[in-house]
């Protein structure tokens, strides 16, 4: 049966991570910025198009043959939102997919909750109704959003409310979270935006995957050879990321990950749900040809303490479970090989001695645009939940 997973983005830094992360499933999918393929592509790609999930579980197919995102878009200020209004997507999402308000939630949580944030939380609802009410089995909610701003986590934490009120609670509901750096930082109070967001949402999230920005200038610069790493640079990076916990339910597996698995194996209390992240190779384009990209070689890079996504050490605590994510041309033996030796390194719970899940898709990565992070023919993403999570801030 075909399953759907709507795409929320929240605030400036929702906003702009769903901006390069539609542009991203575009390229995957081989479609136009305005929603349209091709014929000559439709007949290239016959195969996937015939296997309609492929697209169902993030696209809505219209009758005339176009594509439109399952996503709605919102924001308590307009500059961010008229930005994806008036760029190349312009076409491709509908008008009430875009939400926003007049003024800024000016970095505070409360604002974002009790103010300006209830402003357009009904146009928003309205908008998430709509995008349900076109889903046949309504699957997940996939969230992207920020901890640190007023809006990201006072209007998330008001929009996970009504979500839980609203709708069924065996529709799960995964998150993608930028948490406060410990030393970089763009406003005084974003600590307290994110323990007051975590609090107000503890209960109404399933997963909740947390990185931070200085993680991620941090590996921009020392793995990708990024020399003054932007807001663009981690957008594309965190967008792989998200591609490569969707891209089993958008192309047959090897070996399939569901997206509700991600809950049924990371998280074994429902409170503990904030798994690490972390994702190789990132290497620049003229150096990833002339290096090999082994299995043992990624994922050894991927549980590297400098390539988690969020600032903690995980060899200094315990693992509850771990979620490997593959794409390229990767055999199970050659998997199963490596995780037999990497995991005598690793110190499980002793509740949990064989917490491993392993995904594999010979679909391969897509590089965005101008890129200076290159693709290459194979890829791992690592979601491990580890008690040093408890470590962050």
């Amino acid at each position: 049966m075909v399953r759907e997973c709507i795409s929320i983005h929240v605030g400036q830094a929702g906003c702009q991570i769903g901006a390069s992360l539609w542009e991203l499933y575009l390229l995957e999918h081989s479609i136009r910025p305005d929603g349209l393929v091709t014929p000559a592509t439709k007949n290239k790609n016959r195969k996937a198009f015939e296997n309609s999930y492929a697209y169902d579980f993030i696209f809505n197919e219209l009758e005339h043959g176009q594509f439109v995102p399952r996503c709605v878009m919102v924001d308590t200020e307009p500059e961010i939102c008229d930005n994806i209004r008036k760029g190349e997507m312009r076409h491709l999402f509908h008008g009430e997919q875009i939400v926003s308000g007049v003024d800024d939630a000016s970095s505070c949580f409360s604002r974002g909750y009790h103010n300006v944030g209830k402003l357009v939380l009904e146009d928003f609802m309205d908008a998430l109704r709509v995008q349900a009410e076109e889903c046949d089995n309504l699957q997940s909610f996939l969230l992207c959003h920020s901890y640190g701003g007023g809006t990201g986590s006072g209007l998330t934490s008001l929009i996970l409310d009504n979500i839980s009120v609203h709708f069924s609670p065996k529709v799960l509901k995964m998150s993608l979270g930028v948490y406060p750096s410990p030393t970089v930082s763009s406003a005084i109070v974003e600590p307290y935006n994110g323990v007051l967001c975590a609090h107000a949402t503890m209960d109404n999230i399933d997963v909740a995957l947390l990185v931070d920005n200085e993680s991620m200038y941090r590996l921009c610069r020392k793995e990708a050879h990024i020399q003054l790493p932007c807001y663009a640079n981690i957008n594309r990076l965190l967008s792989q990321i998200v591609s490569s916990l969707t891209c089993s339910m958008r192309y047959p597996a090897l070996l399939a990950v569901d997206i509700s698995e991600y809950q049924t194996n990371l998280i074994p209390y429902p409170r503990l749900h904030f798994p690490i992240a972390s994702y190789a190779p990132m290497r620049p384009p003229e150096l990833v040809h002339h290096e090999s990209n082994s299995c043992s070689k990624i994922t050894n890079q991927a549980f590297k303490i400098q390539n988690t996504f969020v600032n903690c050490k995980p060899c200094r605590g315990l693992y509850m479970a771990c979620c490997l994510l593959y794409r390229g041309d990767l055999l199970p033996r050659d998997v199963n090989s490596t995780i037999s030796k990497i995991k005598r390194s690793m110190l499980f719970a002793a509740w949990c001695p064989t917490g491993f899940k392993v995904g594999i898709n010979s679909r391969l990565p897509c590089r965005i645009g101008d890129s200076e992070i290159a693709t290459s023919t194979r890829s791992l993403t690592v979601l491990s939940n580890n008690t040093a999570i408890g470590t962050v801030g």
